[in-house]
């Protein structure tokens, strides 16, 4: 149908008149639907390419045309953004989850892990993993992967509920890419400390702990310092809690302690786990750090302040708290 020449919808003279509406709704349609540009819609319906932009102005101004945007899985793209940019981070992935039991949104965060994983790892790569139960989750999730190698970075944990330990996760995930798994058959935090240093001079734990000293990625997770924070929590002495605590420990990355503003705190328990140090993560080009709920925000933030985090895959209860958080210590 052609427009009358002078008179094109929205030019504030009148009630828009069924043919204008149908001109309107057509011109719509093939901007926001088809993906043709103004200029052929103009040579189409016989008007100039600055009618057309009035055209689909107006409509937007009036209603009649709504822009939808719905990222698969549940990610919030602005949040996402603002969580990145705020903390000076690489990348940042926040999924939308409302109030849920925490192992739904655990399942939210893994099916974002396992696609970041297939979206990111290369050919020939070395990747580095923990135990966490959001990573456990990520591996029965993870139905492809590039070949590749997969390292073990910290010894397994017994923990009441959970389907498989560290080992097992990581050979799900190296069978994934028909790669190598080089596991660590240990437990993260041993009796003392003569035998954590004898359990890493063995030759296939210190194999796959050289290698976490030389990784492409590492995916691991933060937890708080505290009681139902932290999976190590339960692990430790209470005399061993109470130390982490009064050097101001606020998270724990793979049985690592580190405070507020990201200094690690060493003594206590450190010297008992067979894993890797946040000294080898600060050095691995790509760490991609999980972690959800408000309650480990504090954490969350220490870890990025602690320097080893380059993408962070959050729920939005976190990611807004911590933006919370950075902006009351921003507030004069």
């Amino acid at each position: 149908m052609m427009a009358r020449r002078g008179r094109p919808p929205g030019d504030g003279r009148h009630t828009h008149g069924p043919s204008e509406l149908v001109l309107a709704g057509a011109v719509a349609r093939r901007h926001y639907l088809d993906g043709r540009s103004k200029v052929e819609i103009a040579d189409e319906f016989g008007i100039s390419r600055f009618q057309v932009a009035r055209i689909i102005a107006d409509a937007r101004a009036r209603g009649w045309v709504r822009v939808e945007i719905t990222l698969p899985g549940h990610i919030d793209d602005e949040l996402s953004l603002r969580l990145r940019d705020t903390l000076g981070l690489g990348s940042a992935v926040v999924v939308e989850a409302p109030s849920q039991p925490d192992s739904a949104t655990r399942e939210e965060v893994a099916g974002v892990v396992a696609g970041l994983l297939d979206e990111q790892v290369r050919p020939g790569q070395v990747v580095g993993m923990t135990w966490s139960r959001t990573i456990e989750a990520t591996a029965r999730r993870l139905e492809r992967l590039v070949p590749c190698t997969v390292v073990q970075l910290a010894g397994s944990l017994a923990v009441p509920g959970s389907s498989s330990g560290t080992v097992e996760v990581v050979r799900s995930v190296a069978a994934a890419a028909g790669g190598e798994a080089l596991p660590i058959y240990a437990p993260l935090v041993v009796e003392d400390a003569a035998t954590a240093a004898a359990l890493r001079r063995q030759p296939e734990i210190a194999r796959a702990l050289e290698r976490a000293g030389a990784l492409d990625m590492a995916v691991v997770s933060v937890g708080g310092w505290g009681t139902e924070l932290s999976t190590v929590w339960d692990a430790v002495s209470d005399a061993e809690r109470t130390d982490g605590l009064e050097h101001g420990a606020v998270g724990e990355c793979s049985g690592r302690l580190f405070d507020a503003e990201g200094n690690d705190v060493t003594g206590g328990f450190d010297d008992r786990v067979v894993g890797v140090t946040l000294d080898q993560l600060r050095a691995t080009p790509e760490v991609m750090v999980t972690a959800y709920g408000a309650q480990r925000a504090e954490a969350c933030l220490a870890a990025v302040r602690a320097g080893f985090v380059t993408t962070l895959v959050v729920d939005t209860a976190l990611a807004t708290r911590v933006l919370d958080m950075v902006g009351a210590a921003d507030a004069p």
